[in-house]
């Protein structure tokens, strides 16, 4: 069965990428280091407060925010999981990708303003902090960490492997050094310069990942003689591979589109970044712009898993060892060295990218949201938030070097786990006076507790789902039942329980 609920750069542990190690290659990984030092140079001497840290001074322009955003979305699944999924199951894989701009939409309208207008009235820096002052509930924002923290456990660790995969790859250290040197690199740049040099990082990362995709997508087309061609050679072995819902049943398409639909609207990496932006009032573009910069990035997304399925039937390429083999295979086979060592490490660079926010976000979560929830607020947020950012950078790399299998199961419900207990709450919380803080607290506790009960007992194979029916769905939907439920048997006077700035806000 596949499940909906895949983690962006999970995927790069099912697979072994080929050692490259060649001197063009190498170059360009050490240049594109050079440059993250650079830009986290610059971005430490800005970084003077707790604010600074953790939101950047809400002193972000919509461009940098909305190629930071797309960078921190798609992750390492666009370049190496993604297309072997296409290879896998046919045009069905695009059901992730095409509620993206649907998602942009919701996003923008739903939640960006009001996140942006609740962040500078109230000095929030978190996403538990706007659940908190929605309900005026310091339970519900401590509940909202909680729920985050477990899922970016997986996502930090998910991704430190993931980086040592890939940096082995270029440079043959082993995947054991290659995770220390990408979580020594994240960190000293997470460290330093907080979010702020995270965005920057992202604007970098995000461009590299769309110049290498829009290149990789030209050379497919030149070398299959174009989609018509392409399509011909797939159609003459396989049709069902482009029926409409590939290889996939129609439940399990809609599946993804409903999880990675909705789901989006409570990614905590995503969601963050929309306290940072400069100027509410351009967030009209945000959308359209968003969109745009997904369709660049994920031409390789399709291009690859179309491309590399045409060029194996058609004889032009080997037969895969593995399906996460189709990106690297195709870049070593039939595009310039060049190319590929842009591409790996535009696969590095969207695995850091991740890491960061994840480390950034964990570490608030740890010396904001927490002490908030118990009443015992820090005094010096900036330095503890410092030193809990290295503390979970490095956990996260014991945790990847030392249980690899284990790695792989925390990130695949990642996805999942944020969507379940942070959509209701949030986005349409925001939106509907009539919810209720308990209705908040019981959507998040069944968000989490049936995520980790069905992906635990899915995971040792104590039963399996029925065919399209994924733990991340179930627990999505019983999640918005619960809310509602809970919100209705416990309504009151919406002017009473909220707070007049709050209720303005969501009015607006």
């Amino acid at each position: 069965m596949i499940l909906a609920n895949i983690e962006a750069t999970a995927a790069l542990l099912q697979t072994s990428l080929p050692h490259v190690k060649q001197p063009v290659v190498i170059g360009v990984g050490l240049a594109y280091f050079a440059v993250i030092i650079g830009i986290s140079v610059w971005a430490a001497r800005r970084t003077k407060t707790a604010a600074d840290f953790f939101v950047a001074g809400h002193g972000i322009g919509l461009i940098a925010l909305t190629v930071a955003s797309v960078s921190t979305s798609v992750s390492g699944f666009a370049f190496i999981g993604g297309p072997g999924l296409i290879y896998t199951v046919g045009l069905g894989a695009m059901y992730i990708v095409l509620p993206a701009s649907v998602t942009n939409v919701m996003g923008a309208w739903v939640l960006a303003k009001r996140m942006r207008l609740l962040g500078e009235a109230r000095g929030l820096m978190t996403v538990p902090d706007a659940i908190g002052a929605r309900y005026n509930s310091p339970a519900s924002q401590g509940l909202a960490g909680i729920a985050m923290l477990v899922g970016i456990i997986g996502y930090m660790a998910t991704n430190a492997l993931a980086m040592g995969v890939v940096i082995n790859a270029i440079f043959g250290v082993g995947i054991g050094w290659g995770i220390w040197i990408g979580m020594g690199i994240t960190l000293a740049y997470s460290v330093a310069g907080g979010i702020l040099a995270g965005i920057y990082n992202d604007v970098f990362q995000g461009t590299l990942m769309a110049v290498a995709s829009v290149l990789v997508f030209v050379f497919v087309l030149k070398i299959g003689g174009g989609l018509g061609n392409i399509s011909t050679s797939i159609l003459s072995h396989d049709p069902k591979f482009l029926g409409a819902w590939g290889k996939m049943t129609p439940l399990a398409a809609l599946s993804f589109f409903f999880v990675f639909g909705m789901g989006s609207l409570g990614q905590p990496q995503g969601v963050h970044k929309y306290y940072m932006l400069r100027d509410p009032m351009q967030l009209k573009w945000y959308p359209l712009l968003k969109t745009l910069g997904l369709i660049l990035v994920l031409l390789l997304y399709f291009g690859v898993g179309v491309g590399v399925k045409a060029f194996v039937l058609n004889g032009t390429m080997a037969p895969l060892s593995a399906p996460d083999q189709a990106t690297p295979s195709l870049l070593l086979s039939v595009t310039p060295l060049v190319l590929a060592a842009l591409v790996f490490s535009g696969v590095a660079a969207a695995t850091m990218s991740a890491a960061n926010s994840f480390i950034n976000i964990g570490a608030a979560v740890v010396m904001h949201d927490l002490p908030i929830a118990f009443g015992k607020r820090l005094k010096n947020e900036l330095k503890w938030g410092r030193a809990v950012t290295v503390l979970m950078a490095i956990a996260a790399a014991l945790i990847a070097q030392n249980s690899g299998t284990m790695v792989a199961f925390l990130g695949i419900f990642g996805w999942g786990l944020f969507a379940s207990t942070l959509v209701p709450a949030l986005a349409v919380g925001l939106n509907w006076d009539g919810a209720t803080r308990e209705g908040a607290m019981a959507s998040i506790g069944t968000g989490l507790f049936v995520t980790l009960a069905l992906e635990t007992a899915s995971y040792f194979k104590a039963f399996t789902f029925l065919s399209g029916v994924t733990a991340s769905a179930v627990a999505l939907v019983l999640s918005f039942l619960m809310f509602f439920l809970v919100s209705w048997l416990t309504r009151r006077d919406p002017d009473k329980a909220i707070d007049p700035d709050v209720r303005l806000i969501m009015e607006l």
